[in-house]
């Protein structure tokens, strides 16, 4: 049997932490820890290796054309709550920083992650530097200023494409994400309905849905008016074949992909012409789930953040199949429900999971080998990067079952070493801390 790769982007940043540190001090760049306590010269490096080959790796999105500088910034601050997107952040800090930053990691790590993007450099080489002249990834009201110049003439793509009209929803899935779906849908007075698999089932999304309206109500933010007809706008069914109607069928179950697609066939033959099939998949290809169907063109992924009640971001994935119509309806749709839509292909990962997984891997990496400790670097990437979590923090969150399958999905994808899971959230997942819902994660919360 192979051994496992063994990844070592880290120890040499560990190693080489004296001469980065006076790259970063030389670039004006600080790492402070709470409560502002400057921290070690080698935290201060692999804190600053992981956060870079983050920002450059959406530096790369970029390049490839994979997403907008638009999107891709609203995606990290949408999606993970960050206060700034990755774009914005490198005109901030200095392109010309940036890229000397990153070539010194790239010389200590090897890692690929750490060779500046040609997005950075081909910038820097035409001397637009970020906020500091004015113009970088964005333009500015004049140099030095953070207000970013609004390109009004910009339009999508597919603004002036035709749409479809959506006026019923169907919703496939009883878990906390579809529910989460039905009540964004039926609020925004859509009729909705919801597939479960028994009857209990139905009865538990529709307790779910009247708890969380009901907590609305009690904290002035629903009357009793509209919670009552959010709720009449909403009915449930064991049988998918009361989908016949519906203008959407939005998909929110187990991640698998086969399951994924027996649903997706047996859609095809229920749905009427014209109806959009839209998953809620995380990072699995919507080409295959799509090609089990004789209407690939109306296959379309919809990527609800968690909670969907409360997170804005939507990542709207099409195939080369997707029709223009479908991608127009669902962005548009998107902007009626209150969520802010960005577009992206059709890869392992989509925008947000693609940029923050490896984050997050890296952060485990760094504590399997030593480097580091769980509550002190949480507090540090949240009081350096002013984060809503840590990075062990937010896996406990998602749960590191879900974080597992997410990076071994970009691992086959990509099939870098720099992607491939860390050992040590494999046996955490083995030994059944998954996170918050277990009680024990990377921290315990019992």
């Amino acid at each position: 049997m192979a051994s496992e790769p063994t990844y070592s982007g880290l120890h040499g940043v560990s190693d080489a932490s004296a001469s980065i540190s006076g790259v970063l001090s030389g670039k004006g760049v600080k790492v402070r820890g709470p409560e502002g306590s400057a921290v070690g010269s080698g935290d201060e490096s692999l804190a600053v290796a992981i956060w870079f080959a983050y920002l450059n790796e959406a530096a790369k999105m970029l390049e490839q054309n994979y997403a907008t500088r638009d999107d891709i910034d609203a995606s990290m601050r949408f999606g993970c709550g960050y206060p700034v997107g990755p774009l914005a952040q490198l005109d901030a800090i200095g392109l010309d920083a940036a890229v000397a930053i990153l070539d010194s990691l790239y010389e200590a790590s090897g890692d690929i992650r750490h060779l500046p993007s040609a997005a950075l450099t081909d910038r820097v080489e035409a001397k637009a530097f970020g906020q500091s002249v004015g113009k970088g990834f964005y333009e500015y009201e004049r140099p030095g200023s953070d207000v970013v110049q609004i390109d009004e003439s910009a339009e999508s793509a597919f603004d002036s494409a035709p749409r479809r009209p959506i006026g019923k929803v169907g919703v496939i899935g009883t878990g906390t994400m579809a529910t989460g779906i039905i009540e964004v849908f039926a609020k925004n007075r859509f009729d909705v309905t919801y597939v479960a698999r028994s009857d209990e089932k139905v009865a538990k999304v529709r307790a779910a849905l009247e708890k969380s309206l009901g907590r609305a109500v009690e904290k002035g933010k629903l009357s009793e008016e509209d919670r009552d007809s959010t709720l009449q706008r909403v009915s449930g069914t064991t049988s998918r074949t009361d989908l016949d109607d519906v203008d959407l069928v939005v998909e929110a179950i187990v991640e698998d992909l086969s399951t994924k697609q027996d649903l997706f066939a047996e859609l095809d033959g229920i749905c009427k012409n014209g109806a959009i099939l839209a998953s809620t998949t995380s990072s699995m290809s919507i080409a295959e789930i799509a090609s089990v169907t004789k209407r690939p063109e109306d296959v379309i992924g919809m990527h609800f953040f968690n909670p969907a009640t409360v997170m804005k971001l939507v990542e709207v994935v099409s195939t080369s199949d997707t029709g223009a119509d479908v991608t127009a309806t669902i962005v548009e749709l998107c902007r009626r429900v209150g969520k802010h839509p960005v577009l992206c292909g059709d890869r392992a990962g989509f925008i947000v999971n693609f940029l923050l997984f490896p984050y997050l891997n890296d952060a485990v990496r760094a504590l399997e080998s030593g480097y580091i400790s769980v509550e002190p670097f949480d507090e540090l990437m949240k009081t350096w990067q002013s984060l809503p979590l840590g990075p062990f923090s937010l896996l406990d969150v998602v749960g590191n079952d879900v974080s597992l399958s997410i990076e071994e999905r970009l691992d086959a994808e990509f099939h870098n070493e720099c992607y491939t899971p860390a050992k040590l959230l494999k046996k955490t997942v083995a030994d059944g801390k998954l996170g918050r819902k277990t009680g024990e994660g990377f921290l315990s919360y019992n």
